[in-house]
């Protein structure tokens, strides 16, 4: 069993104990940590890091995410959000923590993170040769793959939401639906749990897609929170079998001090 923990739009700031929507970033981070290991039997073989890593896209929150991953000493993978800077991020972060677009090894899975940033935008995007290297990488698989990027590839019923989605998302989820290895679709960006599904061709089981909360605040519920705790914080566990299933547990914490 591989374990996979996502955290999302942790939002940090140049300023360790700066404040972003009335809260420290990285004092909600490092909560999210203690208050996820506080609910897990063991720790995670992966921490899963979706997106809006850094609110002002600076040097300082790039280099306190590093210090943070140190610190917790286990695998970490990273994939950047509207409001991040990939170039930072790569230069920050990149020789210690693989970033998106890359495919990542886990035991007899593949997990397949891909960008959907774009320069001054709020919506997603893929950019076509990084939909070719997906593309590739379904074609080339030999096991049970999970896919993960920031922006939702799907609507989740929000009209405010749905807006700053991805842009185009038709030929990924094209790519996608086709390839039986896909087990599974994991976001961020929306801040709240959502899980949703779509049916494939013929009689191939449906492909399930879920969100995480953020890790610094929750925006208004599309669905019911099923452990009753919408405004929380929170997280996802993906627990990666061998025989290539696939079971998602929701994580919710009290919030980090308010401001």
């Amino acid at each position: 069993m591989i374990r996979v923990l996502q955290l999302s739009d942790p939002h940090l700031v140049a300023d360790p104990i700066g404040q972003y929507r009335q809260r420290q970033p990285r004092a909600c981070l490092v909560h999210a940590w203690q208050q996820a290991l506080d609910q897990l039997s063991c720790r995670p073989d992966l921490v899963l890091l979706t997106g809006d890593l850094c609110q002002d896209e600076s040097w300082s929150g790039y280099a306190q995410l590093r210090d943070l991953l140190d610190a917790w000493a286990v695998p970490a993978a990273l994939l950047p959000g509207n409001h991040d800077h990939p170039l930072l991020l790569h230069a920050a972060l990149g020789r210690r923590v693989p970033v998106a677009p890359v495919a990542i090894p886990l035991g007899t899975w593949t997990l397949l993170l891909l960008s959907t940033h774009r320069a001054g935008a709020v919506e997603g995007w893929i950019e076509p040769a990084q939909l070719l290297w997906l593309e590739q990488q379904l074609a080339c698989a030999q096991g049970p793959l999970l896919v993960a990027l920031h922006h939702p590839p799907l609507p989740i019923g929000s009209v405010a939401l749905d807006r700053i989605a991805l842009r185009s998302p038709q030929p990924i989820l094209k790519a996608l639906l086709a390839s039986t290895w896909v087990r599974g679709v994991v976001f961020g960006h929306v801040h709240q749990h959502w899980q949703g599904q779509l049916p494939r061709a013929g009689s191939a089981p449906t492909l399930p897609f879920w969100a995480a909360p953020s890790t610094l605040v929750a925006f208004e519920a599309v669905q019911p929170c099923p452990l009753a705790k919408a405004h929380w914080p929170g997280g996802r566990l993906l627990n990666l079998a061998e025989d290539g299933s696939l079971v998602s547990r929701l994580l919710r914490w009290p919030p980090c001090g308010l401001a």
